[in-house]
């Protein structure tokens, strides 16, 4: 499998997820601006939509969006449980928390990167992401992960998302449980693996 990435981006979820699972994959790291691959390939070939993640398995088959290859990646080792078998209550929990991560953080955090948006709209938008860090506070206040005391795929989407808050001055030290789930995610080993091979470590 090849994940198509960039730096620091929701592709580093599936990024961390990988390793978490053990699997044999390579990486392919992608200029977003530009379209291309590192390699020189015209990425919208890859994915016509033109951001990542992008994994391409071994038929050549290449899955879109974030949520969808996590779930795929957690389903490749279920021994692993990074997510709770199809059809159970817990896996729809699981597949809750990603839409949540996906629409209510994810894309909120999207105009804040964008150099036209005006700051009182931007202003507008960490106060709404600020009512959604006291929801997932209290709900980490409970529990060590997102679906209990063991780690699994919303965890990594989650934990990546909420590392932009630093290239906004948004402080995670005023929701104790999201500081203490951000350390906790920082300390495995994958996500330490995933961060030195994007060259985000140190």
């Amino acid at each position: 499998m090849k994940l198509y990435y960039s730096p620091g981006a929701c592709s580093h979820a599936p990024h961390i997820l990988l390793r978490e699972a053990g699997l044999d994959f390579s990486l392919e790291k992608v200029d977003l601006a530009a379209k291309k691959t590192e390699t020189g390939a015209d990425f919208k070939t890859i994915n016509p939509y033109g951001y990542v993640p992008a994994l391409q398995l071994k038929d050549g088959t290449v899955l879109t969006e974030g949520p969808a290859i996590d779930q795929y990646i957690a389903d490749l080792v279920p021994a692993k449980k990074l997510a709770p078998a199809a059809g159970t209550p817990e896996r729809y929990k699981l597949q809750s928390w990603l839409n949540f991560i996906s629409t209510e953080l994810h894309k909120q955090f999207s105009p804040l990167f964008n150099k036209t948006v005006p700051e009182e709209y931007k202003t507008m938008v960490k106060e709404k992401l600020a009512t959604r860090f006291d929801a997932i506070n209290e709900h980490l206040s409970k529990s060590k992960y997102i679906l209990g005391e063991s780690f699994t795929a919303p965890d990594a989407y989650l934990y990546t998302v909420l590392n932009w808050a630093k290239y906004f001055a948004i402080d995670l030290a005023k929701w104790p449980a999201i500081k203490s789930f951000m350390e906790r995610v920082a300390a495995r080993p994958s996500a330490q693996e995933a961060a030195k091979a994007e060259g985000l470590a140190g």
